[in-house]
């Protein structure tokens, strides 16, 4: 099985995404262990002097005033665990969990937070023995760090609260710790803290998001292709030279994708005698600028999400020099902003597509296609509620591009008087994602049955490509009316796990 070695340097999206996902063991490096030994030394000092300091022999917050008398420090980060796991609601998905967990590892790792080696080698056992623990959809409101969900898995750390273990039965995370010969942690000064303050669960979900709209925005060129070979459409609007006249990379790598898509196509470019077309709507001539725009926003999401990563993020901080820091740098907003800027872009694109679905289902715009690609118009029903669906989720999607960042609750008390939600964020994006594969696979479902409609044209290598795989994955093509509910969710997992993407890179060799 694959090994992440956690070293004081940080960690790359890519080994987020294998321990995550994958399930990749977890190990620490020996510079990660003398830094995590060397910062510990110099709490140790700290916590043996008279003077207060933050997080080490204070309490927490709105509670920061109090001065903790060493016999009740241990008392005091056991305490802190305790009462800010504190969430509710349905279980969040396990790969989140444990991006939040090996994120978290990740700075404790980087020797800025004063934890024990054996602390750090706790977590990765966790992580490695497949132990999930139990983490709720609210209590976080992303500053001060996933306060709630962190919580939740220091909670287990300590052999307290729920677990979910390999098998994926839920039980008393003490009891899993024992069968895997894992022993409950003791937690001291600054410890239970420094497992609470960070931006990981947030920034779990964008590293995962931006995997998966790197294969969506691919997918959303194809089905954007198939539409405009489908409706007879020109191609001529996808040529790298009007491209390059308005060079942002995201449009130009988009159009190029289009392009080799419908490379070979005898579909495009027909315009009806009865009919004539001086250009294509909006919706199919304007497909790449969309896309595009969305792919550049992926690409600043993805530099955030980089420098988020390379980030040490707990409070106090351990410096170099010896000090012990108060700061800021828990504060969300980075990776908040970038949250929902992309459920903007994932709402557009989805828009874009249903409209283009819309119009090769009607026949007045659809350039000589049936009704609703109906068998029969008027026995059969063909796609309209096909269409029904998707705009049903890209209303949905509409509403959870509101930006869930815009807004703030103060607590604490008013110490933590601006927050950022960007947990919240984080969660109404991985919906959007969702939604936004299932949009695109009602997209791909109408074009590849258009296409087939086209009798007596031949539609481009790539096309025939994604219209035998999507059939042999059990989507059906032209016909009566059926249960059409399966046919979709075939289509669904056709986009989901990358299978159109690979059905047209077998002919057009790897897309932008």
């Amino acid at each position: 099985m694959h090994t992440v070695v956690v070293g004081t340097s940080g960690v790359t999206a890519s080994d987020v995404l294998a321990v995550a996902r994958g399930g990749a063991r977890v190990d620490l490096s020996a510079e990660a262990v003398a830094a995590l030994a060397a910062s510990r030394e110099i709490v140790d000092a700290l916590a043996a002097k008279p003077e207060p300091v933050y997080g080490v022999s204070t309490g927490f917050g709105a509670l920061a005033t109090r001065h903790i008398s060493p016999e009740l420090r241990t008392q005091l980060q056991r305490n802190i665990v305790r009462s800010h796991a504190a969430g509710m609601g349905p279980r969040v998905e396990r790969e989140v969990v444990r991006a939040l967990m090996f994120l978290r590892l990740k700075t404790v790792c980087s020797g800025h937070t004063g934890v024990r080696p054996e602390v750090a080698r706790t977590m990765a056992d966790v992580l490695n023995a497949g132990i999930t623990p139990v983490v709720h959809e609210y209590g976080s409101l992303g500053c001060s760090g996933d306060l709630a969900p962190l919580s939740h898995c220091a909670l287990a750390l300590m052999g307290e609260g729920e677990a979910e273990g390999p098998d994926g039965v839920v039980r008393p995370a003490g009891e899993l710790l024992a069968e895997h010969g894992i022993r409950p942690v003791v937690l001291r000064e600054k410890e239970g803290l420094a497992l609470l303050n960070g931006t990981d669960g947030m920034l779990g979900m964008l590293v995962m998001a931006l995997a998966d709209l790197d294969i969506l925005y691919k997918s959303a060129d194809v089905t954007a292709a198939l539409s405009l070979e489908a409706l007879l459409g020109t191609d001529r609007v996808l040529a790298p030279e009007l491209h390059a006249i308005r060079p942002h990379p995201g449009q130009a790598a988009s159009a190029a994708n289009m392009l080799a898509v419908l490379k070979g196509s005898g579909l495009t470019g027909h315009h009806q005698d009865d009919a004539p077309r001086v250009q294509d709507a909006y919706s199919v001539r304007c497909a790449p600028q969309v896309a595009g725009a969305g792919r550049d926003t992926l690409a600043h999401a993805r530099l955030v999400a980089e420098r988020e990563i390379a980030s040490a993020v707990d409070n106090p901080v351990v410096l170099p020099d010896g000090r012990v820091e108060s700061n800021g740098n828990f504060h969300g907003a980075p990776v908040a902003y970038v949250l929902d800027f992309l459920a903007i872009a994932v709402a557009d694109l989805a828009s874009i597509a249903e409209r283009r679905t819309d119009r090769l289902l009607d026949k007045n715009r659809s350039h000589g296609l049936p009704p609703f690609l109906a068998d029969d118009a008027g026995v059969d029903s063909g796609l309209m509620i096909a269409q029904y669906t998707q705009a049903a989720l890209v209303s949905e999607l509409k509403r959870l591009a509101v930006p869930a960042s815009a807004d703030s609750i103060p607590s604490s008390a008013m110490q933590e008087d601006h927050v950022s939600m960007g947990w919240s964020a984080a969660r109404k994006l991985r919906t959007a994602v969702d939604n936004l594969t299932r949009v695109v696979a009602v997209e791909l479902y109408t074009a590849t049955r258009a296409v087939e409609l086209r009798e007596g044209l031949t539609p481009a290598p790539a096309t025939r490509a994604v219209v035998e795989a999507l059939r042999a994955a059990g989507a059906a093509g032209p016909g009566p009316d059926r249960h059409l509910a399966p046919d979709l969710a075939a289509a669904d997992a056709f986009v989901r796990d990358g299978r159109l993407v690979a059905a047209v890179e077998t002919v057009t060799g790897p897309l932008n």
